[in-house]
């Protein structure tokens, strides 16, 4: 690194002086105490704190930037990551120190990653105490009497009441997430949406893993009693935390996990699900949290009077979020590891009602949705979307995640598909029988069915088709599942009106690979639907 560690140890004891000793690394019945006291949230009837976030309720993808540095000039995905310059940094941490001698703030000394070796020490300042809470619940804990052992490998000082400059400070607005890989310094200022945070330890850990072989990945991970590890991609709101939290399999992981030569590791420690409309019948596992004390719960309406939850109510935002241990999962792993996976999943929540709800993928067409990343961003979960989800393509299911370039990744997937022989499925969660405000959204049972045929084997023994646009194999039939969910031309009550939006995905699927073709091979760009 060009900043020496000795260097970088002053700059954190700066922040150290900030984080006064009975503040370090308190429990969740000690936080608890402090959030309620300072006025930061409230306690609900049956025991989680709910908090508001305030303007921001979901994560500022424009207000992120990257140092830039002769070390990473060539590393760095700057088509997809602003740049800030080093004195910019240097004068935001300034200011931000400056800022946190007027404050009290919060320490907490965790990890990033349950695979010891490639794990990263991280300590998180904070302004609140439901922050503290927040990532506590989110990364890996290590014992009480081992946290501050040793230097951390990386610092995030987190100041919602600090507003940047962004004359003086290199920034687009008061809100600010910028991250100096070379200093270990993440510096988060003018928002409360805690999300923040715990994204910025995956966009290290993106930066970190790869030149060790290790393939980081947004996905949730679950591996039944078979031995049959499964990854699920996706980005927010298609389904990762409701499908990875099954009953039958055990949970590894909700959102982050490295996939290297040792198998699968959940970056995290914890789950942060979605809230609204939650259903008991649907997701009881996750239900069962908004019930637990030590749950922090986001933007989640509540009755002042009795303090009972309305987890249907959107007033406060679509993106409402529930921070919770991994193992207040009946069923999670205490280890966040396991062995390689016999299934992957992709998952897409589909605007346009053409996917089907489950088709299989040729490892070259893995790879190219992979890389297309094709979704629909679900209102809240980034500033500034409206109520209806919008159609995207977000590389490796979380571009706004990722510091390299996404043939980096989508490499790293090929090489793991090709040495252990997994199957590839994509997965619809979106609408069936028409475009979003046309059709249906998928139903939950028959998402969970077709899964568990997938998952179990069963599925491959199908009679499958193959789709004349999209070019993947469809399943004819399914136990429990209408034969006309399955082929999604069918459910339409125009199937011309099916094969013109089908067409015009195709295309829109053709013009977003051409920045990645050049970096595939032909078979790959093979994969491509055909318009």
């Amino acid at each position: 690194m060009s900043v020496t560690l000795k260097a970088a140890s002053a700059a954190l004891s700066r922040f150290d002086d900030a984080a006064p000793s009975h503040l370090r690394n308190l429990t969740t019945a000690t936080l608890y105490e402090h959030a309620l006291r300072r006025g930061e949230g409230k306690a609900a009837a049956e025991g989680p704190l709910v908090v508001k976030t305030g303007e921001h309720t979901g994560r500022s993808a424009k207000d992120k930037f990257i140092v830039r540095r002769p070390e990473n000039a060539d590393a760095i995905w700057w088509d997809n990551n602003s740049p800030m310059a080093p004195d910019a940094f240097q004068r935001l941490y300034d200011d931000m120190l400056a800022h946190a001698r007027n404050l009290e703030l919060y320490a907490q000394d965790l990890c990033g990653g349950a695979d010891p070796e490639h794990q990263i020490k991280v300590r998180v300042f904070t302004e609140f105490a439901w922050h503290s809470l927040f990532i506590q619940h989110l990364l890996v804990r290590p014992p009480l009497d081992q946290r501050g052992a040793g230097e951390p490998d990386f610092i995030i000082v987190d100041l919602p009441s600090f507003e940047a400059n962004p004359e003086r400070h290199g920034c687009r607005s008061k809100t600010v997430i910028a991250i100096d890989f070379e200093r270990r310094f993440v510096l988060i200022g003018g928002t409360s949406y805690a999300g923040e945070i715990k994204k910025s330890v995956f966009t290290i850990l993106n930066y970190l893993l790869p030149p060790q072989g290790v393939m980081p990945m947004h996905c949730s991970a679950n591996v039944g009693k078979a031995n049959d590890p499964a990854i699920f991609f996706g980005l927010s709101g298609t389904g990762k935390t409701t499908l990875s939290a099954d009953p039958a399999r055990t949970l590894i992981g909700d959102d982050e996990h490295g996939w290297g030569p040792n198998g699968l590791f959940n970056f995290e420690g914890g789950c942060y699900a979605k809230m609204i409309r939650l259903s008991p019948d649907a997701e009881p596992e996750i239900y069962a949290t908004t019930k637990r004390f030590g749950t922090v719960l986001e933007n989640v309406v509540m009755d002042e009077r009795t303090r009972i939850l309305d987890l249907n109510d959107a007033t406060l935002a679509e993106n409402s979020r529930g921070a919770y241990p991994i193992d207040f999962i009946p069923n999670a792993s205490a280890e966040g590891r396991t062995g390689h996976p016999k299934n992957v999943i992709m998952l897409t929540c589909d605007a346009f009602g053409v996917m089907p709800p489950i088709a299989r993928l040729t490892p070259e067409q893995a790879m190219y949705m992979f890389l297309s990343g094709y979704t629909a961003k679900v209102a809240g979960t980034e500033k500034g979307l409206g109520r209806e989800p919008q159609a995207t393509f977000s590389a490796c299911f979380g571009a706004p995640f990722m510091p390299r370039h996404p043939s980096v990744y989508g490499a790293l997937l090929g090489e793991q598909i090709e040495r252990r022989g997994a199957s590839c499925w994509l997965v619809s969660t979106g609408w069936a029988g028409g475009p979003f405000g046309v059709g249906e959204r998928m139903p939950i049972k028959a998402t969970r069915a077709l899964l568990a045929a997938a998952l179990d084997g069963s599925l491959n023994d199908a009679a499958m088709e193959k789709d004349p646009v999209f070019g993947f194999e469809i399943p004819r039939s399914a136990p429990g599942v209408d034969a006309r969910l399955l082929r999604p031309r069918d459910g339409w009550r125009s199937q011309a009106d099916y094969d013109a939006q089908a067409g015009k995905l195709a295309r829109m699927f053709a013009e977003n690979f051409e920045a990645f073709a050049p970096f595939v091979s032909d078979d790959v760009r093979k994969a491509a639907p055909k318009a």
